[in-house]
This record gives C-alpha cells, sequence and structure tokens, in this order.
C-alpha cells in the first residue's frame, strides 16, 4: 500500500470514529430535551440499537446497499468479510465501517419519533426492519449503483440518505404512536413537556458538531489536497450561521432568546450543509445555514399546531432542513467544485433547472419511500410486539423503570432514598 493510500484510509477510520461518537452527542440531545424518568432508557436503547444495527448491516445492509444489483436495490456482498488491502483508495473494510457509522446515524434519528412512548421491544425489532429495508435501499439508490445516482444526484455527506431518511420514519412512528400523555388539551393546545437538562442538550449539540466533522469532512475519502479543510470551514460556517439564525428569530418573534431553539438551529445548518458542503461556496454555506436556522424554528410551531408530538424535533431538525439542504445545492453548486466532486452547477451559475430538478425528485423520491416503508414496517412491528406503546401506566411511571426496571437518576426519584428503599 502507498503511502498516500495509507494516510487515506487512517484518515476515514479516525473520521468513522468521530461519526460513532455522534451517538454520545445524540444521548444527551435526546435524554436532556425529554423527561428525567425515561432518561436512563433513551440513554440504553441507544447504545443497544447501535448493536442490532452494527450486525444487520454487516450481514444484508451493506449488500443492499453496495452490493451488485439493479437500480433498486444491491443483491451481493452479505455477510461482510472482506480482508484484503489495495494499493490504492480505500480498502473495503475500512469502507465498510465508515459506512456502517452513518446508517446507525440514520436509525437514531428514526428513534426520535419513539421517544418517552414506545416499547423497547418495538425499538428492538424495527431496528432490524429499517437497518436491513429502509436506509440501505436509499443509501443504494444515491451512493450505490442506484438509479438517483445515474441521474446525478449531488448528496455529499446524506442530507438525504442519512437524515431526510430517519426523519421520514420518525414521522411514521409519531403518527402511529400518536401524542404522549398531557401533551394536547382538547381544545387542541399543546402544553410544553419541557426536557429535564439544557446542559445535557447543550453538550449533546456540541458532540454532535465535532462529530459532524467525521460525517462530513471524512466523506472525502482522501486526504490528497487537503481537500476536507475546505468541507469542513463550510461545515463551520452553516452550524455557525444556523445558531445566530434561530437565536435571533426566536428572539424576534417571542421576547425571548430560547436556547432550545438555538441548539436545534445549529443542528439545522449542520444539517443542511451535509449535502452541498463540497459543492457550495462559503457564502453560500452561510445563506444555507441562515435559512436552515430560520425553518426550524417555524417548522418545529408548525408540527407543534398540527398536533405531532416530536420530542426531540427530529422532523424540523433533520427531516424539513435535510429537504432544504438537498434542494440547495441545485441552487448554489458552483461549476468549479461540481466538476471536481463529479456534479452538475446549480441554478444560480449557470446550470439551469437539471441539476435542481434532480434535487427535488430525490426529496420526494426518498421522502415518499421511506416513509411509506417504514409506516409498513411499523405495523408489522406493531404485529409482532402486540402494539408500539407501553401502557398509559407504564408511561406514567416512565420508562426507566416500566422498561428496565431502575431509575437513570435513582437518588433524585421518591422512594429511593440512599438504602436503596
Amino acid at each position: 500500500m502507498t503511502e498516500l493510500a495509507l494516510m487515506d484510509n487512517l484518515w476515514v477510520m479516525i473520521c468513522a470514529v468521530l461519526v460513532l461518537f455522534m451517538q454520545g452527542g445524540f444521548i444527551l440531545l435526546e435524554a436532556g430535551s425529554t423527561r428525567m424518568k425515561n432518561a436512563g432508557h433513551i440513554a440504553g436503547k441507544t447504545i443497544f440499537t447501535i448493536g442490532i444495527a452494527s450486525l444487520v448491516y454487516w450481514a444484508v445492509g451493506w449488500g443492499f446497499a453496495y452490493g451488485e444489483g439493479n437500480a433498486f436495490i444491491g443483491l451481493s456482498d452479505f455477510f461482510f468479510g472482506d480482508f484484503t488491502t489495495a494499493d490504492e483508495g480505500l480498502v473495503g473494510s475500512v469502507d465498510f465501517f465508515f459506512q456502517l457509522m452513518f446508517a446507525a446515524i440514520a436509525l437514531t434519528i428514526a428513534f426520535g419519533g419513539f421517544a418517552e412512548r414506545a416499547k423497547l421491544s418495538a425499538y428492538i425489532v424495527f431496528a432490524v426492519l429499517f437497518s436491513a429495508f429502509v436506509y440501505p435501499i436509499v443509501a443504494h439508490w444515491i451512493w450505490g449503483d442506484g438509479w438517483l445516482a445515474d441521474l446525478g444526484k449531488q448528496d455529499f455527506a446524506g442530507s438525504t440518505v442519512v437524515h431526510l431518511t430517519g426523519a421520514m420514519a420518525a414521522l411514521a412512528a409519531t403518527i402511529l404512536l400518536k401524542p404522549r400523555l398531557g401533551k394536547y388539551n382538547k381544545d387542541g393546545s399543546a402544553n410544553d413537556l419541557a426536557g429535564h437538562n439544557q446542559v445535557y442538550t447543550a453538550l449533546g449539540v456540541l458532540i454532535l458538531w465535532v462529530g459532524w466533522f467525521g460525517f462530513n469532512a471524512g466523506s472525502t475519502l482522501e486526504v490528497a489536497d487537503a481537500f476536507f479543510g475546505y468541507v469542513a470551514l463550510n461545515t463551520q460556517l452553516a452550524a455557525a450561521a444556523g445558531a445566530v439564525a434561530a437565536l435571533f428569530i426566536a428572539w424576534a418573534m417571542t421576547g425571548k432568546s430560547d436556547v432550545p431553539t438555538m441548539l436545534n438551529g445549529a443542528l439545522a445548518g449542520l444539517v443542511a450543509i451535509t449535502a452541498s458542503c463540497a459543492f457550495v461556496a462559503p457564502w453560500a454555506a452561510v445563506v444555507i445555514g441562515i435559512v436552515g436556522g430560520l425553518i426550524v424554528f417555524f417548522s418545529m410551531k408548525f408540527f407543534d399546531k398540527a398536533r405531532i408530538d416530536d420530542p426531540i424535533f427530529a422532523l424540523s431538525v433533520h427531516g424539513v432542513a435535510g429537504v432544504w439542504g438537498t434542494i440547495s445545492t441545485g441552487f448554489f453548486a458552483t461549476p468549479e467544485l461540481a466538476a471536481m466532486n463529479g456534479g452538475s452547477a446549480g441554478l444560480l451559475y449557470g446550470g439551469g433547472f437539471g441539476q435542481l430538478g434532480v434535487q427535488v425528485l430525490s426529496v420526494v423520491a426518498c421522502g415518499a419511500f421511506a416513509f411509506i416503508a417504514s409506516y409498513i414496517l411499523l405495523l408489522v412491528t406493531k404485529a409482532v410486539c402486540g402494539g408500539l406503546r407501553v401502557t398509559e401506566e407504564e408511561e406514567i411511571v416512565g420508562l426507566d423503570l416500566s422498561e428496565h426496571g431502575s431509575y437513570g437518576y435513582p437518588e433524585s426519584m421518591p422512594g429511593n432514598e440512599k438504602t436503596g428503599a
């Protein structure tokens, strides 16, 4: 193996670990955004479902996504075990490990729609089904040899493949599970079931922000010419712009500089730039981040009024911002960067409506597939598990106790003094 190929593989492996570390950010974000009585459950099920995703993706997910097949699905390379090395490019095992981390992130996003009310058994069954039959197919369409790849779809690091796919699964789950107890009143008004720890939420966002450099910059898949630095620059600018825009729009609209909205704005900026980070100029990255931060505020309000209970705002942060990020590439991709990364220029750079049309088509096709497939698989999960949702009594008590028999914060719960009684 050449020295350059060795560096490429080392770089991608480090970035894969950064993406895995993002799961720690999701644990803190989701636990902090929900109530204390469910914190241990949220942390534990995240680790457990990463394990399920890893095994399923190894067995069949990679084959469906990247195996030789047809325009719809891959049909080879199941039970991955390539141990060979190569003089150039990534070795198979490094490539597999990097792509596995993306599949696990998509699953974690999907589980945002389950928060505080789903059975652990439903998590387990759906983790298997989503990791086998939803995420890999979308990945094949865009990053494999699928029909959207043939059309020239541009999604550098996964605004559609990872974020929109996960969000559409979360939407299906949220609809089927229905709102949490006490979230909405009979007159349709919403109650604020506030998360128990904003510090956890902020730290979770920061960890995700750091991990995103593995997500985006790592998707260069090489160290040659250090182009990953440019991708990182655009990623940082969009995240910063999203955080600032969300803070100011919340302040202007409500009179208060709401912290959770600001944090979601940073994430929306990151999600939005994920598709376009290698295709756009820095000024465009700022614009993409600003729009992401603004739309996440209004999207959160919209879903609340529609009585769609989304405790960690996965639909707004990953879904709506993922749609914007995907479409924005069709506007802002520069000819030079598009040529460098195998794409086409956007509308604002004389590229016409061709690339923009492909981007819009991909959003519609992948979003519809992920939602419909997830909805059907959730109905299968419901049948297998005897329902998706815990009982009313179990939800009131909290999933820590009802599903696991212990509290995440045992000394903070009534009746759990130092004696353990």
